[in-house]
Formats: C-alpha cells, structure tokens, sequence
C-alpha cells in the first residue's frame, strides 16, 4: 500500500503578499540603503579628518624637531670652531711672549733686527685681534681679579692698597667672554 501524498494547506497565519506590498517593501529596503549609504561618507569623513589631524600633528612635531636639530646643530658648530681658535691661540701666545720679550731686551730701538722684530710682534697682534683674541687689561695700580689674574709673587708696600696689582709678570689674553690665559701679576699687600 502506497502511500499518498497529500498536499499540505498554506499556513493561514501569514497572508499572500500582493504586488503593492512588495513594491512597498522594496521602497522601504532601499531608503534604509540610502540613508545607511548618506551615513557612509560621514564616517568616512570623519575617519579622513581624524587621519588628517593625525597626519598634521605628526607633520608639525617634525618640522619642529627639524628646527631644533638644525639649532642645536649651527650652535655645536660654532662652538667647535671657538673652541679650535681657542686652541690655536693658546699654541700662538708663548711665540709672542718670546717676540715681546726680545723687544724688551733690545737696547737699540732703531736697530734693524729690533724693527723686524716689532714687525712680526705686531703682525701676530694683528693677527689675534683679526680672530678675536684680545690681552687683558690689567695696568700696574689696578685692583687684582682671581678670575683673570694669577698672582704669583706679593710685597708688602704702603704705597699701593690692598690686592692692587704691582707689575704684570706675563700678559694675559681672552678669546670673546672666555680667558684663555690668565695674567701672571705680583700683587701688593
């Protein structure tokens, strides 16, 4: 015995859907594509616009960093190039020692071998004065200053005050603010 297929019967609950309605359905599921598509760009708007405020923010610091490292860069240049004058000067200063020294020893100042002495004394003056290079000002009767003297001998004499500098042994000499030599002074009291 065969057994029959029966049709089932459509459930009763969910009505046939008429053409009206599925055209109504369709308007519906596409305005909820528009509008979800309007919020698209939105987001994507917002998602370039933050990017751009990232990439901006990276940007600056960059260039600020840059700026600070070009600085800090001129600045250690400059100070390697003072600090290689500085060097150099100190080598130069006992040879115009010797140069002062044999002028101060001459008795002739007309002499042909005092002039070309004085010549070259006051080519390397030159010289120093050209990089920057200056002798301190310390005068017999100026008042001592540990910082830019050096005493190396002190006499008792009432006629001078008290640390007033007697004779300046060795000239000193500064480079801009910095002393590359200090004076060698005998000091009073």
């Amino acid at each position: 015995m065969g057994k029959k297929k029966t049709k089932e019967p459509q459930d009763a609950t969910i009505p046939p859907i008429t053409p009206e309605q599925e055209e109504a359905q369709t308007l519906e599921v596409s305005e909820a594509q528009e509008v979800q598509e309007a919020q698209e760009p939105e987001q994507e708007e917002k998602n370039y616009e933050t990017l751009y405020n990232q990439t901006l923010d990276r940007y600056q610091r960059n260039l600020a960093e840059f700026d600070n490292f070009r600085k800090r860069t001129a600045k250690e240049m400059a100070t390697r190039y003072d600090d290689g004058l500085r060097s150099a000067a100190e080598k130069l200063l006992p040879i115009i020692d010797n140069f002062d020294r044999a002028m101060a020893a001459s008795e002739n100042k007309e002499d042909n071998f005092y002039q070309g002495i004085a010549l070259i004394a006051r080519q390397f003056d030159g010289m120093l004065s050209d990089i920057g290079v200056e002798p301190l000002a310390d005068e017999p009767g100026s008042d001592f200053d540990h910082n830019i003297h050096h005493a190396v001998a002190r006499i008792e004499d009432d006629a001078y005050g008290q640390n007033v500098i007697v004779e300046v042994l060795q000239k000193g000499y500064k480079h801009k603010d910095r002393v590359l030599r200090p004076s060698m002074v005998k000091t009073a009291n």
